[in-house]
Protein backbone atom coordinates (compact mmCIF):
# COMPACT_ATOMS: atom_id res chain seq x y z
CA UNK A 1 0.00 0.00 0.00
CA UNK A 2 1.45 3.78 -0.57
CA UNK A 3 2.76 5.62 1.86
CA UNK A 4 1.79 9.45 1.28
CA UNK A 5 4.10 12.45 2.14
CA UNK A 6 3.66 15.98 1.61
CA UNK A 7 6.19 18.80 1.27
CA UNK A 8 5.35 21.99 2.04
CA UNK A 9 8.15 23.75 0.63
CA UNK A 10 7.54 22.24 -3.07
CA UNK A 11 4.85 25.00 -3.79
CA UNK A 12 2.43 22.58 -5.27
CA UNK A 13 -0.93 21.82 -3.38
CA UNK A 14 -1.13 19.13 -1.10
CA UNK A 15 -4.21 17.61 -3.10
CA UNK A 16 -1.96 17.78 -6.07
CA UNK A 17 1.25 15.65 -4.40
CA UNK A 18 -1.06 12.86 -3.50
CA UNK A 19 -2.58 12.74 -6.94
CA UNK A 20 1.48 12.70 -8.31
CA UNK A 21 2.03 10.18 -6.26
CA UNK A 22 -0.50 7.77 -6.47
CA UNK A 23 0.24 8.07 -10.29
CA UNK A 24 3.90 7.68 -9.90
CA UNK A 25 3.14 4.17 -8.11
CA UNK A 26 1.15 3.07 -10.96
CA UNK A 27 3.58 4.40 -13.16
CA UNK A 28 6.51 2.82 -11.81
CA UNK A 29 4.16 -1.11 -10.84
CA UNK A 30 3.97 -0.01 -7.29
CA UNK A 31 0.23 -0.06 -7.23
CA UNK A 32 -1.41 -2.34 -9.57
CA UNK A 33 -5.04 -3.19 -10.33
CA UNK A 34 -7.03 -3.79 -6.99
CA UNK A 35 -4.69 -2.57 -5.04
CA UNK A 36 -7.10 -0.07 -1.98
CA UNK A 37 -5.81 2.89 -1.49
CA UNK A 38 -5.21 4.37 1.97
CA UNK A 39 -8.86 5.64 3.42
CA UNK A 40 -9.66 9.03 3.69
CA UNK A 41 -9.25 9.01 7.31
CA UNK A 42 -6.30 7.00 7.63
CA UNK A 43 -4.22 10.25 4.99
CA UNK A 44 -5.94 12.47 7.41
CA UNK A 45 -4.69 10.99 10.58
CA UNK A 46 -1.10 10.44 8.86
CA UNK A 47 -0.82 13.82 7.44
CA UNK A 48 -2.97 16.09 9.38
CA UNK A 49 -4.92 17.53 6.35
CA UNK A 50 -8.42 18.37 5.68
CA UNK A 51 -10.50 15.30 4.22
CA UNK A 52 -11.87 17.77 1.70
CA UNK A 53 -8.25 17.05 -0.03
CA UNK A 54 -7.89 13.57 0.06
CA UNK A 55 -11.47 13.66 -1.46
CA UNK A 56 -10.48 15.86 -3.86
CA UNK A 57 -6.98 14.17 -5.18
CA UNK A 58 -8.76 10.42 -5.32
CA UNK A 59 -11.98 12.21 -6.96
CA UNK A 60 -9.33 13.87 -9.75
CA UNK A 61 -7.63 10.01 -9.96
CA UNK A 62 -11.30 8.10 -10.47
CA UNK A 63 -11.97 11.00 -12.80
CA UNK A 64 -8.69 9.79 -14.69
CA UNK A 65 -9.97 6.77 -14.54
CA UNK A 66 -7.13 5.63 -12.59
CA UNK A 67 -9.35 4.55 -9.45
CA UNK A 68 -12.97 3.71 -8.34
CA UNK A 69 -14.55 3.95 -5.43
CA UNK A 70 -16.74 1.52 -3.75
CA UNK A 71 -19.10 3.44 -1.52
CA UNK A 72 -18.12 1.77 2.34
CA UNK A 73 -15.41 -0.24 0.80
CA UNK A 74 -12.41 1.93 0.09
CA UNK A 75 -10.73 3.31 -3.04
CA UNK A 76 -9.28 0.58 -5.32
CA UNK A 77 -7.15 1.17 -8.41
CA UNK A 78 -8.31 0.32 -11.63
CA UNK A 79 -5.49 0.37 -14.13
CA UNK A 80 -2.08 1.06 -14.29
CA UNK A 81 0.45 3.62 -16.07
CA UNK A 82 2.91 0.90 -16.35
CA UNK A 83 4.76 -0.27 -19.81
CA UNK A 84 6.72 -2.49 -21.60
CA UNK A 85 9.79 -0.29 -20.11
CA UNK A 86 9.16 -1.21 -16.32
CA UNK A 87 11.70 -4.33 -16.88
CA UNK A 88 13.99 -1.48 -17.30
CA UNK A 89 13.71 0.40 -13.94
CA UNK A 90 15.86 -2.41 -11.98
CA UNK A 91 19.48 -1.86 -13.48
CA UNK A 92 18.25 2.01 -13.86
CA UNK A 93 17.33 2.59 -10.31
CA UNK A 94 20.78 0.64 -9.27
CA UNK A 95 22.57 3.39 -11.65
CA UNK A 96 20.80 5.87 -10.17
CA UNK A 97 21.62 4.91 -6.48
CA UNK A 98 25.21 4.85 -7.35
CA UNK A 99 24.97 8.62 -8.69
CA UNK A 100 23.37 9.58 -5.36
CA UNK A 101 25.94 7.65 -2.99
CA UNK A 102 28.69 9.83 -5.15
CA UNK A 103 26.96 13.10 -5.05
CA UNK A 104 26.46 12.43 -1.45
CA UNK A 105 30.42 11.55 -0.91
CA UNK A 106 30.44 15.05 -2.83
CA UNK A 107 29.31 16.37 -0.17
CA UNK A 108 25.59 17.61 -1.57
CA UNK A 109 22.82 17.92 0.48
CA UNK A 110 19.14 16.99 -0.90
CA UNK A 111 18.10 20.22 -1.98
CA UNK A 112 21.38 20.41 -4.17
CA UNK A 113 21.25 16.68 -5.66
CA UNK A 114 17.23 17.74 -6.45
CA UNK A 115 18.19 20.67 -8.01
CA UNK A 116 21.08 19.66 -9.70
CA UNK A 117 19.10 16.19 -11.02
CA UNK A 118 16.60 18.47 -12.36
CA UNK A 119 18.78 21.21 -14.13
CA UNK A 120 20.35 18.37 -15.75
CA UNK A 121 17.00 16.91 -16.49
CA UNK A 122 15.33 19.73 -17.92
CA UNK A 123 18.46 20.30 -19.85
CA UNK A 124 18.77 16.66 -21.79
CA UNK A 125 15.15 17.22 -22.43
CA UNK A 126 15.46 20.70 -24.21
CA UNK A 127 18.23 19.66 -26.57
CA UNK A 128 16.15 16.33 -26.91
CA UNK A 129 13.13 18.61 -28.26
CA UNK A 130 15.50 20.99 -30.06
Amino acid sequence: MIEFHLDGRSGVSPYLQLVQQVRRALRLGLLSKGDQLPTVKDVVGQLAINPNTVLKAYRELEHDGLVAARPGVGTFVTRTLTDNTLAAHGPLRLSLQQWLAKARRAGLDDESIEALFLATFRSAVSEETA
